[in-house]
Order: C-alpha cells, then sequence, then structure tokens
C-alpha cells in the first residue's frame, strides 16, 4: 500500500461512491438505522445521477412513476403514469433535502484509487484533488449507465458543425433550421428523436439496428388520485404492488420465449399502423426476437417517420467530412450538427479503466473480472472484503423497476454492515465456492431466455457473449433470496491470520 500520512487521512465507517437514486437510498437506510457515520462521495456537484446528467429534449423513465421512487420515501403527486427527467430530478432534490442528505455529501470528490489494508481491515480511498479517505465499509452507487458509448467514426475530427451525445447535451446550441444527424436507436434516441424533428430543417436518422417500441402509457393522474394517495398510504401500496405485478408478468415471455411470438406479433401491427409507408415500416422493424435487446416504449418514434423533413438511414457510415456524412452506398449528406444517441458503456471492465480497486492479495477488481463481471447477487465479490455494489453484475432488468432490487440491496448491504457490527468482527467477504456457484447458475438460467437465445447482441452482453448484466428470473426471488443474509455463505475476519485463512 502507497504510504499516506496518518494526519492528512480523513475517516468514516461507510463511504458511498455515487449520489445517484443508489447512493442516497443506501444513504437513507443507514440512517433509519441510527449509522450516521457515513459520506457520499459525488464525483460532479450535485446529486441526481442519470437525472442530472441526461436532460435532453423528451427525456423520461420507462418505468411507471410510482414504481420508479423508493418506497420507504414516497412521492404521492406523481403528474403522469410514466414522469419525465426533470419531475424525477426533481423528486431525488426533494428526497435529499427532506433526509438532509447534502450534509453527507462530498461534491467534486472523485475517487481514483481503493485499496484494502489486510492488516486493519479497511479501504483507503484516493480522491483527486482532495484528501485520502479511509473506511471500513466501501458502497460502490455509481451505477452502470454513466459512462457515454461514442463510437469512432472515421473523419470525425475534421467535422466542422456541432457534435455531443444525449447524456451531454447542449441546450445553449439551438437546432432550429439545422441539418442534423442522429446515431443510434436506442432508449434515449427514441425520445429525443421526435422533440427535435419538430424544429429541425432536416434530421437524418442513422439505424444500425431497429428497435422494438410499444405503446406508452401517457395518461396523466387526476388530482383525486393525487390526493387518495396523499391520503391514504394503504392505497398508494396497494396502486405499487399492481404496478410491479404487470411489470413481473413481462418476464413470462421473456423466460418462456414461445410465448414472446405473440407479443411481437402484436409490436409489428403497431409499427404498421403508425407508419405509413410499407417499405419503411419494414426497415423500422427488428429482425431479431421481441426482447433479446431492450423493449422501448413511445407513442411518438414511429410517427416521426412520417414527417418530410425526417429521413431514416440504414446504410452504414462510410466516413464524416466537414460537413457532412458519407454513407457506404456514396452518398453524402451535409450537415450542421451530429448527435450520439449511442447509449453508454456497460461492461465494468471498461468504464472502470480509469479507476483502481485492489482487494486481497494485491487483486485489481478489473483483473479479476477480466473474463466477465461476477458477484453475488451483485453486491458482494469475492476477494474484496468490505466492498459492495449497489445494480452489480447480473442485477440489471429488462422489465421491472431496477429501484425495487436497489432496495432489496440496500438492506441486504445494511445486514452485512450490522452483522460485523454485531459479531465484533471487522470485515466480511463472500466465500469463493459460494459465489462461484451462484454465478454458475446465473448462466445456466439465461440460456432458456430470449436474452440469451434472441439472435442478437446487446448492451446486456459482453464481447464474447456473456450476459453479465441481467437477473435471469422474476424479481421477487431475488427478494426472497436476498431478504435475509445467509451468515454461512460469507467469511468474518478481524484480523490478518483470519483474512489469510479465507479458503479459495
Amino acid at each position: 500500500m502507497r504510504e499516506v500520512s496518518q494526519n492528512a487521512i480523513q475517516k468514516t465507517k461507510v463511504a458511498i461512491i455515487g449520489a445517484g437514486f443508489g447512493g442516497l437510498a443506501m444513504a437513507i437506510r443507514l440512517l433509519q438505522s441510527q449509522i450516521n457515520d457515513f459520506v457520499i462521495l459525488e464525483k460532479t456537484n450535485d446529486v441526481g445521477g442519470t437525472w442530472r446528467e441526461n436532460q435532453y429534449p423528451g427525456a423520461a423513465c420507462d418505468v411507471q412513476s410510482h414504481m420508479y421512487s423508493l418506497s420507504f420515501a414516497p412521492k404521492t403527486d406523481w403528474s403522469k403514469r410514466y414522469a419525465e427527467a426533470d419531475e424525477i430530478f426533481e423528486y431525488i432534490q426533494d428526497i435529499t433535502e427532506q433526509y438532509k442528505l447534502k450534509d453527507y455529501c462530498k461534491f467534486n470528490h472523485e475517487v481514483t484509487n481503493a485499496e484494502f489494508d489486510e492488516t486493519r481491515n479497511v479501504w483507503t480511498l484516493e480522491l483527486k484533488d482532495q484528501p485520502t479517505l479511509e473506511a471500513q465499509f466501501v458502497i460502490f452507487a455509481s451505477g452502470p449507465l454513466h459512462v457515454p458509448q461514442v463510437p469512432h467514426l472515421k473523419g470525425i475530427e475534421k467535422f466542422k458543425g456541432k457534435v455531443f451525445h444525449s447524456s451531454q447535451w447542449d441546450h445553449d446550441y439551438s437546432l432550429e433550421g439545422k441539418s442534423v444527424a442522429s446515431i443510434g436507436t436506442g432508449g434515449s434516441a427514441i425520445q429525443y428523436i421526435p422533440e427535435i424533428a419538430k424544429d429541425v430543417k432536416q434530421l437524418y436518422v442513422f439505424q444500425r439496428t431497429a428497435a422494438w417500441v410499444i405503446p406508452r402509457d401517457e395518461r396523466k393522474y387526476s388530482q383525486l388520485s393525487k390526493s387518495l394517495f396523499k391520503a391514504s398510504n394503504i392505497y398508494r401500496q396497494i396502486h405499487r404492488t399492481r404496478l410491479y405485478w404487470t411489470n413481473e408478468s413481462r418476464v413470462v415471455p421473456i423466460v418462456q420465449p414461445q410465448i414472446m411470438k405473440y407479443g411481437q406479433k402484436l409490436a409489428e401491427a403497431f409499427i404498421r399502423f403508425q407508419v405509413k409507408d410499407k417499405e419503411l415500416a419494414k426497415k423500422l422493424t427488428p429482425d431479431f426476437v421481441m426482447g433479446c435487446k431492450r423493449i422501448l416504449i413511445s407513442n411518438k418514434y414511429f410517427p416521426t417517420f412520417n414527417r418530410k423533413n425526417v429521413e431514416l438511414v440504414t446504410d452504414g457510415i462510410q466516413e464524416v467530412t466537414a460537413n457532412g456524412i458519407i454513407t457506404k452506398d456514396g452518398q453524402e449528406r451535409q450537415i450542421d450538427c451530429l448527435i450520439y444517441g449511442t447509449g453508454f458503456i456497460t461492461d465494468p471492465r471498461i468504464y472502470l479503466k480509469h479507476f483502481n480497486c485492489v482487494g486481497r492479495n494485491g487483486i485489481e477488481l478489473k483483473q479479476a473480472w477480466k473474463d466477465g463481471a461476477e458477484s453475488y447477487y451483485g453486491v458482494s465479490t469475492k476477494n474484496f472484503p468490505n466492498l459492495f455494489q449497489l445494480l452489480g453484475p447480473n442485477t440489471i432488468l429488462g422489465h421491472n423497476s431496477v429501484i425495487f432490487m436497489i432496495e432489496s440491496q440496500v438492506n441486504y448491504i445494511l445486514q452485512l454492515i450490522q452483522t460485523v457490527d454485531k459479531t465484533g468482527t471487522q470485515a466480511v467477504e463472500i466465500k469463493h465456492d459460494v459465489q462461484d456457484q451462484f454465478n454458475e447458475r446465473v448462466q445456466e438460467q439465461l440460456k432458456g431466455t430470449v436474452w440469451q437465445a434472441g439472435g442478437c447482441s446487446s448492451w446486456y452482453q459482453a464481447a464474447d457473449g456473456k450476459n453479465f448484466s441481467l437477473w435471469p428470473t422474476y424479481t421477487w426471488k431475488y427478494w426472497l433470496e436476498t431478504r435475509k443474509v445467509n451468515v454461512a455463505d460469507y467469511n468474518f475476519m478481524s484480523t490478518t491470520a483470519n483474512a489469510k485463512n479465507n479458503a479459495a
């Protein structure tokens, strides 16, 4: 370990990295459990995570509002079934204020290195331009969707126009009257494309792979409903429960692909109904099983292609010129602005490239994950005692609210911390064989699903095809399996000697 002056070191019991939904949820539950010796390390200057950064036109959530909020910090006056980014960000600000979480936040504190000291069972965190911090427990709450995926386009350095990623939207740049190229047809792109199409002179949508898009429920909550949600917690909980089970039913055709073909027929009919040109509708219809990639929701996306100023481009990009884009058919389209709607880097081995995390025996996390990220229920990783993660490997969802998973993980982590305290030990680490057996089971469960056998590659998968992102089955099973820590799955340590006895 690098020598650091003890006088320069700040100390805390729990260090939470990231002030998005996960980090704030963890902080609230710590406070509710009378644990207030913690800090939230946030690399930017405000809370909010994904919803602080993604403020592009039309940004909204594809999970119902009452499911995309914390059950222990509810919002009763959501304006509509599916909230837009501004309202979600406002909710995050409100709970931050309600629980006085900014008292625990250290903004502009970017963690650059984390190293576990086996002689004292503590983590040392090095911060960019800030004093070193020492913590007994470290919780990764940075989320998987925060590093923009920007493809390299030949000749992009020659382009004289405006370029930005959807998560770094330049609101000072007016698109009115401009010719714009949008690259990508993922979750962000299908939201901003209908919004900017109304203002631009010409919009070219470059599509490599068509997306399955289904209708969106745009209904607003009545004043009566909002009053009932506020007056009756039971009424609100019943509504939330109904939404949960509605979402949960969506996993049935995913784990049983033979059922998915019926839903796919309806989705195909939706495209034909919304797109007037038959040939264009065919180009917008995916050639893979629905659910293999993320299913998107929008009522506005397909009708956008009926506009005279919108062109769908399916030919590959050959190169970018000073003033346009040349496709592989040799055609050049003149543009003023290029927008990347290409999503985020989700492989932690890549998005952690500027962050070193060293556990027991000098093992670095990216090296431990060189064959694919693995952990135990997305929370604990072997050789990394007292290091926990929210929405870690194989705990992202394709059918329900990740907030449900975050809450399950927060409660599980809280139990681990409390168990260490109660047993008088200093550190806890998942047993190696327990983690290995768990991941073998997860990969086996994924084999029969649409995600693994749907005939497409997606951000759910690593380059070799391994699915390191998704929970393979029902979320109620995840809750059931994590609602109580099985202490036999873990080694609890107090000394260097005990740490070394942790069997591989």
